[in-house]
């Protein structure tokens, strides 16, 4: 099973209402049972693909279960301190990655 989302893409978070870009995809979870025990309350499956985001508006970064994304409906560009460090461009609807032609 593929994933939904691609690095890049901005999206928004259906519980928590914010925006941000993909930095990073996961197939699975992969960070620690703590973690996930403390973080992930409404238990999302960790055999489906999980995403690593950057925040729009904010410096912080998170990690969301693929279920809990949408599109974005609003493309305009995320504003956060790490977004050089991953993207070199913004075509309008997505962020082209660092070192990628």
């Amino acid at each position: 099973m593929g994933v939904k989302f691609a690095v890049g893409q901005i999206v928004h978070h259906r519980k928590a209402g914010y925006r941000g870009v993909i930095f990073g995809v996961d197939a699975e979870f992969s960070l620690s049972e703590e973690w996930y025990e403390q973080v992930a309350l409404s238990r999302p499956p960790k055999d489906r693909p999980w995403y690593h985001v950057l925040v729009d508006g904010a410096s912080h970064t998170t990690y969301v279960a693929e279920r809990h994304l949408a599109d974005s409906d609003d493309l305009s560009q995320v504003a956060h301190p790490l977004l050089g460090d991953y993207f070199e461009s913004y075509d309008g609807r997505c962020y082209q990655p660092r070192g990628v032609q």
